[in-house]
Order: C-alpha cells, then sequence, then structure tokens
C-alpha cells in the first residue's frame, strides 16, 4: 500500500525519486537533438532526401506539444507516477521501433509515437517535483530538474557525436532501452502518488482533440515559415488555428476542469510566470539558431572552433541553475527572473557588439553570461509556475510550463529564417538583437511580479 507524505519524500526514497526523473527527462530532451547529427547518414541510409529527412526532428517535436496538454490533465485525472511509468514503457517500446525501422515513413511514424511517450515524460515531471521536495525545499528540486535539461541539450551533439563514431544510427535510439528499463524499475520503486485529485474530474475527448490541432497547426506553421514552406499553406494553416482556436478557448471556458488551464492564468503571478517563459525561450532559441552562423559567416571560425565556443553558455547554465534553486528560498522569483534576464540581455547585447576580429576571451565571457543568466531565471520562474497552482492542478501548471518552452523555442527559430530573409548578410546581427529584445522585454515581465505575494 502507497505512503502519504503531507510534504515531500524522506531520503532516501527522494534520491531514489529524483534519480529516476532525471533519467526520463534526459531521455526525453536527448531525442529532441541527437537524431540532428545523423540526419545525413538517416537520410542516405533510407534513401531519402535531405528535406524529407526534417520530419525525423519536426514529427518528434509535434508529437509532444499536441499531446503534452493532454497529458498532464491526465496526470491530475489518474496520477503522475502512473503517467511517468507509462511514458517511460511507451518510450523504450519506441525507441526499438526507431531502430527498426527500414524507411522514413516507418521511422517517422515511430518518432511520433515516441513523441506520445516523450510528452508523457515531460508533462508531469515538474509536478512529481512538487510531491518529492518539501515545500521549503522546493526550489532545489527545480534547479536539479533545470540542471539536467541543461546538461542533456548541452550533450546532445556530443553524445550522437560519440555514439556514431563507433556505431550506427540505430543505436542513437537503441541506447534508451536500458536507461528506460533502469528508470522504470525506479520508477515503481521510488516514485509517490497524487491524493489530491479533483472530485469530479473528467477527460473531455473534444477538446483534447481541438487542443492538438491547435497547437499542431500552429508549430507546422511556425516551422513551415522557418523552412520556407508555401505561404499559401502558411496561411491557410494560421487561419485554421484562429478558428479552431476560437472554439477551444470558448470550450475551455465553460469548463470546471479545463483542459487549457485558462483559470490558472487568471492568477496574475502565474499569468506573468507564463509570458516570461514565452519571451525568455523565444530569446535562447534565437540566439542558438544564429550563433553557429554568426560564428562562422561572420567571425570566420570553423565548425570545431565553434562548438567550442559555444559551450560556455550551457556550463554556466549547469552552474546558475542550482544556485538558483536555493536562492528562490530567500528572493522574490520575479527579482532573480529580472535580473537574469537582465545579466542574458547584456551578454547578447555584449555579442552583437563584437569587434570584427575578436579574441576567444571576448567571446567566451559574453556566452557564459548569457548562460548564467538564463541559469539564473530558469529554476525560480518553473518553482513559480509549479507552486502558484493548487496542487491538484500541478499537472495542468507543469503541461503549460513545457508548452510555453516549445512555444517559444519554435517562434524563436521562425523568426531567425525571418531576420535572415529581411537582412540577408546581416541576418545574424538582426538575430542577436532581436534576442536581447526579448530577453529585456522578458525582464520586465518578470520584474512585474515583484509586487505579486510569492506562491504559497
Amino acid at each position: 500500500m502507497d505512503k502519504t507524505y503531507s510534504d515531500g519524500l524522506p531520503n532516501p526514497q527522494r534520491l531514489g525519486a529524483i534519480v529516476t526523473i532525471a533519467f526520463g527527462i534526459a531521455m526525453a530532451v536527448l531525442d529532441g537533438t541527437i537524431s540532428n547529427v545523423a540526419l545525413p547518414t538517416i537520410a542516405a541510409d533510407l534513401n531519402a532526401s535531405p528535406a524529407e529527412s526534417i520530419w525525423v526532428v519536426n514529427s518528434y517535436q509535434i508529437a509532444i506539444i499536441v499531446s503534452l496538454l493532454s497529458m498532464s490533465f491526465i496526470g491530475d485525472l489518474v496520477g503522475y507516477r502512473r503517467v511517468y511509468q507509462i511514458g517511460l514503457g511507451v518510450f523504450c517500446l519506441t525507441s526499438v521501433l526507431c531502430a527498426l525501422s527500414t524507411s522514413l515513413e516507418m521511422l517517422t511514424l515511430a518518432r511520433v509515437l515516441q513523441g506520445f511517450g516523450g510528452a508523457a515524460l515531460m508533462s508531469v515531471n515538474t509536478a512529481l517535483i512538487r510531491l518529492i521536495y518539501p515545500q521549503r525545499f522546493l526550489g532545489r528540486g527545480m534547479g536539479i530538474n533545470s540542471f539536467i535539461v541543461a546538461v542533456s541539450a548541452a550533450a546532445g551533439r556530443t553524445v550522437a557525436a560519440a555514439i556514431l563514431s563507433v556505431a550506427s544510427w540505430q543505436w542513437l535510439f537503441l541506447v534508451n532501452v536500458p536507461i528506460g528499463i533502469i528508470a522504470l524499475l525506479f520508477a515503481f520503486k521510488f516514485l509517490p502518488p497524487n491524493q489530491d485529485k479533483s472530485v469530479g474530474q473528467r477527460f473531455d475527448i473534444p477538446s483534447a482533440i481541438m487542443n492538438a490541432l491547435t497547437f499542431g497547426l500552429l508549430i507546422s506553421a511556425i516551422s513551415g515559415f522557418s523552412q520556407g514552406q508555401s505561404n499559401v499553406l502558411i496561411t491557410a494553416e494560421l487561419v485554421a488555428v484562429a478558428v479552431i482556436g476560437f472554439f477551444f478557448i470558448r470550450r475551455q471556458l465553460s469548463m470546471t476542469f479545463p483542459l487549457l488551464p485558462i483559470d490558472l492564468l487568471r492568477i496574475p503571478i502565474f499569468s506573468l510566470s507564463m509570458g516570461t517563459s514565452i519571451f525568455s525561450f523565444t530569446a535562447q532559441m534565437l540566439a542558438f539558431v544564429s550563433l553557429p552562423f554568426f560564428m562562422q559567416t561572420v567571425l570566420g571560425r570553423s565548425a570545431v572552433e565553434t562548438g567550442l565556443l559555444l559551450t560556455p553558455w550551457p556550463l554556466a547554465t549547469m552552474v546558475a541553475a542550482p544556485l538558483s534553486g536555493y536562492l528562490i528560498e530567500r528572493f522574490h522569483a520575479g527579482l532573480l527572473g529580472g535580473v537574469g534576464l537582465g545579466i542574458m540581455a547584456c551578454g547578447l547585447f555584449g555579442l552583437v557588439l563584437l569587434p570584427n576580429n575578436p579574441a576567444d576571451a571576448d567571446i567566451i565571457w559574453r556566452m557564459a553570461l548569457c548562460g548564467f543568466g538564463f541559469g539564473l531565471f530558469q529554476s525560480p520562474n518553473n518553482h513559480t509556475i509549479i507552486s502558484a497552482a493548487p496542487r491538484n492542478r500541478s499537472g495542468g501548471a507543469s503541461g503549460m510550463l513545457g508548452t510555453a518552452r516549445l512555444f517559444g523555442q519554435s517562434t524563436g527559430a521562425a523568426l531567425v529564417a525571418l531576420m535572415f530573409n529581411m537582412f540577408h548578410d546581416n541576418g545574424t546581427h538582426a538575430s542577436l538583437v532581436l534576442a536581447g529584445s526579448f530577453a529585456v522585454i522578458a525582464a520586465i515581465v518578470s520584474s512585474l511580479r515583484v509586487t505579486q505575494p510569492r506562491a504559497a
């Protein structure tokens, strides 16, 4: 029989639970980037064009975005632990399917299914952290989670290159299987149940369908724009988003327990934190996509040098994320976010103002400034989003957090394409200026939260 803990888990169960979360979220984040490196190899092996092979990445991301809120709602309904365990099982099985794929169509379908597994993991991981850690130490748990995400995102290309140096691309997916099995065993042993479930809560299938269509078409339109697809198709997708989205939101407003937690957006500190998250991740992706071009075409650095010079950003984030998790116990998240995003903006504008032939040190400290500022904001912001929601709505808050991140990143990538089309040779500079501007907006929105009481 499950034990119920009113405020977090005791050690060593807490340690086992956070290791379980670490394994699952690391796999989900890694698989969002790890296949990028192998796309040319996969395309050649499966007789596909480079443009077609992009769907190996896009199908995974779209599957996550269309199912994230539904998965988080189901977590509120049946328990976060159960959703996480099912997500681990699906992720393992679909990783095998990816490795066994003999055509691009088969691999794309397997990646869609894998994306659903990844969505199950991402949708409830922060809700589980709220159960794992005592409220007074929740910031530390969020700091560890942000650290894991930063490490996984930074390590994706390195891990992929290491695997491809000794094995075929299929092992990019097979490596998930032993890790997933260990995580699943840990999940059964260590993850806690959530006892605070809402009475009368029901899963609404029409809402889930409208949610999938709204966010799926929106991300498809944004991705299509960044890839230069037909303007007619993109316009048609945006019109469909507007129509379906209108009826979707209208339906949510009439529901006691909406799939899209509009009721949570009525909490000022929650909605301000969501805005901060969207603007900051837009800034981050604007920089991440444009910086490799900036390093190589403007500064004349090689691909290897570019990889090394980009490394200080995630390294600084890894340092700042756990630190900010401790600082949230003493300082308001709005203040930490405002300062952190202000530091990030200074780093981004510093990169814009680099001289024509900068020394490596000039680039490194600016990159580190960006990463440290981003890490200082992220953990307190996640902490506030989760803490502002009632305990029985932690899944909805967790799903909104993931949706904000993915929407911001997709928007940032599309804006880079727009800057390149508008400014041509100066597109990289324009992208970095826009990234800095979004970071400033995010800092302002975050600072507005200081007037709000801290989440209980």
